[in-house]
């Protein structure tokens, strides 16, 4: 493979000031969800526009959507060369339990290897890793072929805006392939690549009994409880296997071929469970973690609340539930048939003594991308140089609207390299960054540019 020496020795040469650089991008607390938060999007919008102008991309947009806006550059000066979208966002989960994080989450600090900030890995660092890359080579040999960036800063939330806005702009997108940057590895010393995401279907369940909050001792007994209703009804949506209940649920989930179960990257069941914090592991019987995570539904309560739940006593029978309702779904599983699936659990199993209301929010389908593949073959060969060890494949349990987007309007497949850990805590209190892999992954970017020019 030839490679941009020149690129990674000034990337070496430069970490210092990575560093400092991305601890200013994660400073901006820019958490789509929070519309407090509105003007820290924009911040961050303007931030990225200056490193891609800064890199020399001659074409700089913040381009608005009906949410949050897109970054979008293009470098378009090598004629019979491939065309490579580079993909990543900018926007950050919330915070909370803020009493949890040891340090300050929009105040980035290193301790030891890793950077602690909200969006260190997921996916601030990522991004400015690939920015960096391509600085890299822009500063010195040049660009060895086409690329496009665009960054959203809606992904936290389900990416609402993104497909009109990339079927709006699939002229300008038009590209070979996708490298989507929002993606992990299995450890420090073992790179992996993605090739299967999980959908998502997202609700929120209501379930509602006497007009209002009630007395217990005067009425406790004559009145059903919405609250154990829930949870009676939670309860009842997985059986002792660990399998949802939901009717018709597993009819279209794919059998993983016995080829894709030799090759599947298996982490051990006592990492895993060290990395969950979990006294031990549960899951479907008869499949193992990686098959749980990455090749399996799921049904999980992500919030449950009714009642009171401040401190102390107050002996009341509430008057409504709700629990937040997660589904994990696998190829060929629909968001709209499974939404059918658990209507049709709760006309059975919700009793006549209270009323219930189902809501649908984030929805994606789940994704699969060809492992044989010109942009698959660089990402191995870019990998395993930087590594020193050839990657493994694996399925992520996670989800990446994008990824379906992308293949659906633009007809192209999506690399999925990015440098993450399953121990960053993401999405929780104390996210942090490996910058070891962070280093890593500028230089593997550099590889992987070279590779798919040559």
């Amino acid at each position: 493979m030839s490679e941009s020496t020149q690129a990674i020795a000034y990337a070496k040469n430069n970490r210092e000031r990575y560093l400092a650089e991305l601890k200013e991008f994660l400073a901006i607390p820019s958490v789509s969800t929070l519309s407090q938060h509105k003007p820290d999007m924009q911040r961050a919008a303007e931030w990225l526009s200056k490193q891609l102008s800064g890199i020399g991309f001659k074409h700089v947009e913040i381009m608005p959507t009906a949410g949050h806006p897109v970054v979008y550059g293009e470098w378009l000066s090598k004629p019979g060369k491939p065309t490579v979208l580079v993909y990543g966002h900018y926007d950050v989960q919330p915070v909370d339990p803020l009493n949890e994080w040891t340090t300050p989450p929009f105040e980035p600090t290193v301790r030891g290897d890793n950077l602690y900030a909200r969006g260190a890995s997921d996916m601030k660092g990522q991004a400015h890793a690939f920015l960096k890359a391509l600085e890299a080579l822009a500063k010195n040999e040049g660009l060895p072929l086409n690329i496009k960036v665009m960054i959203e800063g809606e992904e936290e939330v389900g990416s609402p805006s993104l497909g009109a806005f990339i079927e709006k702009n699939k002229e300008k997108l038009k590209c070979d392939f996708v490298l989507n940057a929002d993606s992990s590895i299995m450890s420090p010393e073992q790179p992996s690549l993605v090739y299967g995401l999980r959908g998502l279907a997202y609700f929120e369940l209501w379930v509602h009994g006497p007009k209002q909050d009630l007395h217990s001792g005067i009425f406790g007994g004559s009145v059903h409880n919405p609250a154990q209703v829930m949870c009676e009804l939670i309860a009842g949506m997985h059986d002792a296997d660990g399998r949802v209940t939901l009717p018709g649920f597993y009819d279209k989930v794919r059998d993983l071929p016995e080829e894709e179960r030799r090759e599947l990257a298996h982490p051990s069941d006592e990492e895993w469970r060290k990395m969950c914090g979990a006294p031990q592991l549960h899951g479907e019987k008869r499949f193992t973690t990686a098959e749980r995570v990455g090749a399996r539904p799921t049904l999980e309560v992500c919030g449950i609340q009714s009642g009171f739940t401040c401190e102390g006593a107050k002996t009341v029978l509430p008057a409504k539930a709700m629990a937040k309702i997660s589904m994990r779904l696998v190829p060929y599983q629909d968001d709209k048939e499974v939404e059918g699936q658990l209507r049709a659990y709760l006309e059975k199993h919700a009793p006549p003594t209270v009323r219930w209301e189902l809501k649908k929010f984030v929805t994606g389908p789940a994704v699969l991308v060809k492992r044989d593949t010109p942009g698959m073959r660089a990402a191995i060969k870019a990998l395993e140089a930087t590594f020193g060890k050839k990657p493994v494949f694996k399925l992520e349990g996670g989800s990446v609207p994008v990824v379906s987007m992308v293949t659906a309007t633009l007809g192209v497949d999506s690399i999925l390299m990015g440098f993450g850990l399953p121990d960053d805590n993401l999405h929780s209190p104390n996210e942090k960054l490996h910058l070891p892999n962070f280093y890593r992954g500028v230089e593997a970017y550099i590889r992987f540019f070279d590779a798919v020019a040559g």
